[in-house]
């Protein structure tokens, strides 16, 4: 296998189409901020300013400069995204709204706790490269919102539309944000405050939310450990979550001296997650999947989606880069195979994000309110930079 044909490809698809498409469609020159309902050409066709997708690119774009493309643009969208996010995103307790008009006025209310944790992702990045006290200020307060409010009974604060009838469980979502986020503070802001989050997010992936009985994580897992397979909800498995928390956590572990035993957990993970979540008939990996097989109350479990393969190509290339088994390469080169075949756009650049069973582009979008400038190339920097190192 030759790694560094493959690295180049990564490399050459990262600078030569994601970034450029990006680049050319995505500021929002007027008001600030950024477009991301971006249809296959780049048009804009919503110019609604979803939390989550902006502080994506606010992250992205300082990740690439500080992987050493040192290019100033890069910088200039992220600053201008951080002075428009940080000046209209924000509630008078700090919590980051869910969505901004196009002139930055409130448009859906803090529920969501993930906006505050991408805006700590961001912030972090951006001091890294600027040493601005105003964006490392801003990072650690995004970050201890985001850690409160995922450790309180509702997060969600007023705007959760729970009943108590309704069963309780813990979150895979949450930890799998944390093992990041703890890096990325680490990282950027030179702090171990939020160290303990890290290891306290691996002990609950491996202790609480994986299943020995079933070998394989599960996304909603009541307090008692067990999971629900008596719900929907309790038997849902998200292969994409799953591998994309894998990865964080080899990430982390690969810090950590003394780590091999929960290493080799994780590679277990990894396999079991691929071995399971492969659809066996039309290739590629579900988007959902029921633990005993039943029907999915999500009508859209089959789709073949943008990011699940991505977070499957890094957990593979980590899996492999530690643990050395022929295996991990075999499933990388699976999964470079069905990616490429289906997702990237050649004649417009980007990467489609949806995908029937059986593989047909089925939404011509390349960024909206769920896809934007961050899992095609984060995939794309990261697996060039893993693929690089590889002999």
């Amino acid at each position: 296998m030759n790694w560094q044909t493959y690295a180049k490809k990564y490399e050459h698809e990262l600078l030569d189409s994601v970034i450029p498409f990006w680049e050319r469609n995505c500021v929002d020159k007027e008001f600030g901020g950024y477009f991301t309902s971006l249809d296959r050409n780049g048009s804009v066709y919503d110019t609604m300013k979803y939390m989550w997708m902006q502080w994506r690119i606010v992250y992205m774009f300082s990740e690439i400069y500080l992987a050493g493309y040192r290019n100033d643009d890069y910088v200039k969208i992220a600053e201008q995204g951080f002075d428009f996010l940080y000046k209209h995103g924000r509630d008078e307790a700090g919590r980051y709204y869910f969505a901004l008009n196009r002139q930055g006025d409130p448009a859906m209310a803090p529920y969501s706790p993930p906006s505050d944790c991408f805006a700590a992702m961001g912030c972090a990045k951006l001091y890294k490269i600027t040493g601005d006290k105003r964006h490392a200020d801003a990072a650690f307060s995004a970050m201890r919102i985001y850690t409160e409010r995922v450790a309180s009974a509702h997060p969600s604060l007023s705007w959760d539309k729970s009943m108590p009838g309704k069963p309780a469980y813990k979150r895979l979502g949450s930890c799998m944000m944390l093992a990041n986020l703890g890096m990325i503070m680490r990282e950027c802001l030179d702090t171990d405050e939020f160290d303990p989050l890290m290891s306290d997010a691996c002990d609950a992936v491996l202790g609480t939310f994986r299943s020995k009985r079933f070998g394989l994580l599960f996304e909603n897992m009541p307090a008692s450990g067990e999971p629900d397979l008596e719900s929907s909800i309790g038997r849902q498995m998200n292969p994409g979550h799953a591998l994309e928390t894998a990865w964080f956590l080899l990430r982390y572990l690969e810090t950590v001296p003394g780590s091999e035993e929960k290493r080799a957990e994780i590679f277990r993970l990894v396999e079991n997650t691929l071995n399971f979540g492969w659809d066996k008939e039309f290739g590629g990996i579900f988007y959902f999947m029921d633990a005993l097989g039943k029907p999915h109350l999500e009508l859209q479990y089959d789709m073949k989606l943008w990011w699940v393969h991505c977070e499957a190509i890094l957990a593979s290339l980590y899996a492999y880069r530690l643990s050395g088994e022929q295996k991990f390469a075999d499933w990388f080169k699976k999964l470079d195979d069905y990616t490429w075949h289906h997702f990237p756009d050649p004649e417009y650049g980007e990467w489609f994000g949806y995908c029937s069973r059986e593989g047909k582009v089925t939404h011509s979008l390349k960024g909206g309110k769920w896809k934007t400038f961050f899992h095609v190339p984060r995939c794309l920097l990261f697996a060039s930079q893993l693929l690089a190192e590889m002999k």
